[in-house]
């Protein structure tokens, strides 16, 4: 899946196109979350950025509906999901349903502030030139309450680990002076569409033409220790290159997300740093845990989507969580930052990537500049 698979693009897609509504069908094998996850995201207050100065398109309603109520509409129309399987072809042309839906939503704004935070280490040799690290500190508050009556979304692992981990790269490049600044970015409203590293791109503090990388973290390893560190987005950026033999040097291997057609990639608040042109990673936890047998680590991370991801029971349990392999992973991370900052090359997209093509206008745009 790519960004144009992702409901983001859908509703924004929809809202240019004139629609007055949009509502997405879930399909939990397709997104790999249930449809609780949405219920839990979406029942509450939605946020967006404040356009007033610059108003943009939006649909009147967006939503979701189930894949059993969308079989439900389609069968009232005098059609089958077969319907859907034609639409996942190329070439499909819309087919009015010829149904009617009349709704009332009362609707009331509120103007908030909320924080990104930000913080640098001064480059020795190119302070001009930036390495972003980014993780969100948000989650879903409080909300709907599980069957044991807890209605705090902690999001311990999404995204208080990150959070963590970014503290950690601070302290360690604090004590290993790069020669690039470094960025330190803790960004807010990730959970409701990516809204704090969105606004950073829009009205970034550092020149995005000088930054050469931005790495992300959404939810550190909370298995153990393993042989591999999973990369989300293969063949993107040549980020991933330096990542892999930096983990050779510590015995370690690359391996990339299990599911791909999720649109992982898209996902998190590296991808508003992607749209801009800025080469993006984000490398999350790997799987193939150390002494334990084939399938652990995966059959752990998966339970934990299905049955804590954006749910009260994401909390932090001394117990269970191992977090040796957090470290070792934040310590591959390091290393890649400390390379980029010492290298007299720009890391860049690949070829195939989608986003190429934007870097090599924006740094076109900064030499041309420079050349007045």
């Amino acid at each position: 899946m790519t960004y144009y698979g992702r409901w983001p693009y859908k509703f924004e897609e929809a809202a240019r196109q004139g629609a007055k509504a949009c509502l997405i069908i879930h399909n939990t094998k397709a997104a790999s979350y249930t449809f609780s996850v949405v219920q839990n995201n979406w029942n509450n207050s939605r946020l967006r950025l404040d356009d007033r100065a610059n108003p943009q398109k939006y649909c009147d309603a967006v939503g979701w509906i189930t894949d059993s109520a969308a079989k439900a509409l389609f069968a009232t129309a005098g059609y089958d999901s077969t319907l859907l399987q034609k639409a996942n072809k190329r070439g499909f042309k819309a087919v009015p349903l010829n149904i009617k839906l009349s709704t009332k939503i009362k609707v009331t704004a509120t103007y908030n502030k909320s924080n990104n935070v930000i913080a640098k280490i001064t480059g020795t040799k190119h302070p001009d030139e930036y390495i972003i690290y980014t993780a969100h500190w948000d989650h879903l508050g409080i909300g709907k309450a599980n069957d044991k009556g807890d209605s705090i979304y902690n999001g311990a692992v999404d995204n208080a680990s990150g959070t963590a981990g970014l503290l950690q790269l601070a302290t360690a490049f604090k004590y290993g002076l790069p020669e690039r600044t470094i960025i330190f970015l803790a960004v807010t409203a990730e959970e409701q569409g990516l809204w704090g590293s969105a606004h950073y791109t829009f009205n970034p503090v550092y020149p995005l033409s000088k930054t050469l990388a931005n790495i992300n973290t959404d939810g550190l390893n909370k298995i153990g220790r393993t042989e591999d560190v999973i990369v989300v987005g293969k063949g993107q950026s040549e980020l991933e290159d330096i990542l892999e033999e930096e983990a050779k040097k510590a015995g370690r291997y690359l391996s990339f997300e299990t599911n791909p057609g999720s649109g992982t990639y898209y996902r998190s608040d590296h991808l508003n740093f992607a749209k801009a042109g800025v080469p993006a990673l984000y490398a999350g936890s790997g799987v193939v845990v150390i002494g334990k047998e084939k399938g652990y680590g995966k059959k752990l991370n998966d339970e934990y989507g299905l049955n804590n991801y954006h749910k009260p029971s994401d909390e932090f349990n001394e117990k269970t969580w191992v977090l040796d392999g957090a470290i070792e992973d934040l310590q591959l991370i390091y290393s890649l930052g400390q390379r980029i900052a010492a290298a007299e090359k720009w890391p860049g997209w690949k070829e195939k990537s989608e986003f190429k093509t934007i870097r090599e206008k924006s740094l076109a745009q900064k030499n041309a500049l420079a050349n007045q």
